[in-house]
Formats: structure tokens, sequence, C-alpha cells
């Protein structure tokens, strides 16, 4: 099962709109109610503008922020810094956080729909995630490497 004690020590629930953690979200696909995980891309015009990639897995959304977007087509790398787990329910969330909040600026969905895992392997580090996306706009496989730290690279499969 996946922490949000990241996600809860950033943010003041009660100068945000964002959506607390639930204890009670425990199980895949709770969010949707799909036998498919679900993703989300979320744009985020915060201090610099980015884009919030985010899978579902072990009952939370693993984020990823991606400076230039997620590739629509192949043959483009993009960096994706990872960042803490996000609880289920944010998969919904638009809205404006507050300035002065962690992460304070406007978040739009961008893309959503759902996934499938094609590859995972590797160990901690240096792991490969390999994943089909069914989404508005993203749509085919992509793959997701840990160069290390938090630094991962995305792009669009040929």
């Amino acid at each position: 099962m996946s922490n949000l004690s990241g996600y809860r020590k950033k943010r003041n629930f009660e100068g945000t709109p964002e959506p607390g953690p639930k204890e009670e979200i425990k199980q895949k696909g709770m969010y949707v109610h799909v036998d498919k995980p679900i993703f989300v891309v979320q744009e985020h015009h915060a201090t610099h503008l980015h884009w919030d990639f985010r899978l579902e897995e072990d009952g939370v959304l693993k984020s990823w922020a991606v400076p230039k977007g997620p590739p629509e087509e192949s043959g483009i790398k993009r960096l994706a810094m990872q960042v803490e787990d996000h609880p289920l329910d944010y998969a919904g969330f638009e809205g404006t956080i507050p300035e002065g909040q962690y992460g304070g600026g406007t978040v739009k969905i961008w893309d959503k729909g759902t996934y499938e895992t094609v590859l995972r392997e590797g160990k901690p580090g240096r792991e490969v995630w390999r994943v089909a996306l069914k989404g508005t706009r993203l749509v085919g496989d992509y793959t997701l490497i840990h160069t290390g730290e938090k630094n991962w690279l995305l792009f669009k499969n040929k």
C-alpha cells in the first residue's frame, strides 16, 4: 500500500480546495469503479506551468510533474519528476489552489482515461514502466524510465 503522508504534510486542508486523503480508499479502481486503473493528466499553472501525470496504483495516484507536458507523438522524450502520491479523489480535482498554499495556482484536467500495464520491471531506482493509455488526447503505449532519484523519462512508443 502506498503512503499519503507526504501529500498530507505539504497541505493545509483548511486553506486549499484539494481533496484530503481518505484512509478507507484501499482498493484498485475505487475512484471510477472500473476494471482497469485510471490515469489523469492535470495542467497546473503554479509558479511554473507543468502537467501532472498520474497513474492509479495500490489505491493512490502515482504522480509525476512533467514541465513540458506529456508527448502526444513518438520520438519526444520528456523529463518527469516524481512527486508525492495523491489520493484517488484528486483525479477529479479542478480548481484554484490559493496563493501561499503548496502548489498555488490553477489546476484543470487536460486528459483522463484508463490504462493497462504492458511491462513493469527493474529494481527501485532503475524501473521501467510501460503502459497502454486510452484517453481523449493520450492514446497508445507510453514508457516511464526511472533514471535516478526522482527523475524519470516519459515518452510515447512508436
